[in-house]
């Protein structure tokens, strides 16, 4: 007996690094997975290995920055396993990121970035939470420290992501759903590997009382716990996991 036995997880950004775990963990715990991702090729491939290790998971190609597609993503979920418990909005332009200053970097890449790192969760919540009004639900939303440090416009989209955590989680509270957001540090992934000059994650590092990078598997555990009945009067708040990367009052 798993934790989600029954319900329906919806993970965006899933088709690698932190989202793929947390899809992988989720249908280890008994959830129906939808596997989110704008990249086909590896999403699909995740779904086929979570099924293929016994797990239940379809893939659903979304652009979170298009409502559109937000919409499909959720239609795609209730068409497959007839309800929307849980959602992890994990998507993000970071594999790739060009490193620019908030006064320099191109417009037109800046409003691209920020309708995927920030109103994409919005988006997907527009299209997911009327599925989930009649019984409740949970919803993680993907914050980073990068939110309280200079991380030009990647910062400021995460402090948005805080902010959206916190005033949706008056709009839903009515309706029984839970809003929660995690803010890992430097996480070990392909893309922190190839997106952040190696010589400012070794800095980071140093600065960290915990002295390492973290782990997909590091955050997991949260994730779940947020999403779980476990963490049923818990609404509205972010929770730091980064080795004691920030200390926050």
């Amino acid at each position: 007996m798993g934790r989600f036995d029954g319900r329906t997880a919806i993970v965006t950004g899933a088709a690698r690094g932190i989202g793929e775990g947390y899809a992988r963990a989720l249908a280890a715990d008994g959830a129906n997975v939808v596997v989110a991702d704008l990249n086909a090729e590896l999403g699909e491939q995740v779904a086929k290995q979570i099924v293929a290790d016994g797990g239940t998971a379809v893939f659903q190609q979304v652009d979170v920055a298009d409502g559109a597609s937000a919409q499909a993503l959720a239609d795609a979920a209730i068409d497959r396993f007839g309800s929307i418990e849980h959602l992890v909005n994990n998507a993000a332009i970071y594999g790739g990121m060009k490193i620019d200053s908030l006064l320099t970097v191109d417009w037109e890449y800046y409003r691209r970035f920020m309708s995927v790192n920030m109103d994409g969760a919005l988006q997907v919540c527009r299209a997911v939470v009327p599925h989930m009004r009649a019984n409740g639900g949970s919803i993680v939303n993907q914050s980073s420290t990068a939110a309280w440090t200079y991380s030009n416009y990647y910062g400021l989209a995460k402090a948005g992501i805080n902010s959206l955590t916190q005033q949706l989680a008056t709009e839903l509270g009515w309706s029984k759903i839970r809003i929660n957001a995690i803010a890992p540090g430097p996480i070990d992934t392909e893309a922190t590997r190839t997106s952040t000059p190696q010589a400012i994650v070794a800095d980071m590092v140093k600065r960290i009382p915990l002295q390492r990078m973290g782990t997909p598997e590091d955050l997991t555990g949260l994730c779940l716990f947020l999403l779980s009945d476990e963490a049923s009067w818990i609404t509205g708040q972010i929770f730091n996991v980064d080795g004691g990367q920030v200390y926050r009052s």
